[in-house]
């Protein structure tokens, strides 16, 4: 018999200098790992005719990960069998999956979050297969309220970027985020004539607005940047480590930013709104400094900002044109005054020519 080599200093260093795989990512694997399984489950479960093969080409995965899966299915007590009549895999009648333990409200808001994620621009495909497998694994009375929530809840066009044809580059930044690797793409700006080749150390990965973001820092450079995803025009990860501070807060990093840009100077923003506007503005939570100044009594009220940054805010009063009017500062007032001129000026010159 062979003897077995002990252990020695130079074997634990070895093993020191193993990478351990990120918590994140062992977790998004197991995730994985356990969906399949459920979709398996369901299949297996249905009327269908489902063998090693049809699995395999349903699930996108080789067979032998299949076999691996209905293996564990069998170790967690699931009946299943291979009917040799049918040639196919069925669980015998009278077995339901394990309950999930979701409240009837649990169950509604993830009715509305998969109705949400399914809106037009959002890009995140996966919410719905989420909440068929909770359905799945449900019972009857849980499965249709389920079902009955989703089908009762709409959005609407949310005038959102369309993230449609931009899966795959949201995916390869979540993964890259998980993975704490450098991205490397061709990043088209409005600003410049031609797209640039950029490699990013990825921070975040942020929906504000109408678009998802992406900040990080490019490589060589000090401080992280904020990029629009629809504006990659190509994205892949590296097998570089991304070099991300363990300290980096993303509210810190844009501060008191209208939206996503942050200016490098704060301002104490004062808009008065007419008493018709007045309601409708209140209602809304368009900044988290808002204040509101209730000091008239025909009903006109001030909207109070602290604001890192104009040229974000600008366009959003002027989307109140005739009804808002900026008290301060007065750098705002001239640049809403500025546009205002130049679109009177486009009307007058389109009049002329008519």
């Amino acid at each position: 018999m062979k003897k077995k080599r002990k252990a020695t200093s130079r074997d634990s260093a070895r093993t020191k200098d193993i990478p351990r795989r990120p918590d994140a990512v062992r977790r998004l694997k197991q995730n994985t790992r356990i969906s399949r399984a459920l979709r398996i489950l369901e299949l297996i479960q249905g009327r269908g005719r489902w063998n090693a093969e049809a699995l395999a080409g349903e699930i996108e995965a080789a067979e032998r990960t299949i076999y691996r899966d209905l293996a564990a299915i069998e170790l967690a007590g699931v009946p299943y069998y291979f009917d040799e009549h049918e040639q196919c895999y069925r669980v015998r009648p009278g077995y339901r999956f394990p309950a999930i333990n979701l409240t009837p409200d649990e169950l509604i808001d993830q009715a509305t979050a998969t109705a949400v994620a399914e809106a037009h621009g959002i890009a995140a495909a996966g919410a719905k297969a989420a909440t068929r497998k909770i359905k799945a694994a449900a019972d009857d009375k849980n499965a249709r309220l389920l079902e009955d929530a989703r089908q009762l809840t709409t959005i609407l066009d949310l005038k959102l970027a369309d993230h449609s044809r931009h899966q795959e580059t949201i995916k390869t930044i979540q993964w890259a985020l998980l993975d704490q690797k450098q991205v490397m793409g061709q990043y088209a700006s409005p600003y410049q004539a031609e797209a640039t080749r950029l490699t990013l150390h990825p921070y975040q990965l942020c929906f504000a607005g109408q678009s998802w973001y992406l900040i990080a820092r490019p490589h060589g450079e000090d401080a992280p940047k904020t990029y629009r995803v629809p504006r990659f025009k190509s994205l892949r990860a590296l097998s570089r480590p991304a070099q991300v501070p363990e300290n980096f807060s993303v509210n810190e990093y844009f501060g008191n930013a209208w939206s996503v840009y942050r200016g490098d100077t704060t301002y104490k923003v004062e808009i008065e709104f007419t008493s018709d506007a007045a309601p409708l503005v209140a209602e809304t939570r368009w900044h988290h400094t808002q204040e509101i100044q209730r000091k008239y009594k025909d009903g006109r009220i001030i909207l109070a900002f602290t604001v890192d940054g104009l040229e974000e805010i600008v366009w959003w009063v002027l989307g109140w044109s005739g009804r808002a009017t900026v008290q301060q500062p007065e750098e705002l007032r001239q640049m809403v005054v500025k546009q205002l001129r130049a679109a009177l000026s486009a009307y007058h010159n389109e009049m002329e020519e008519n």
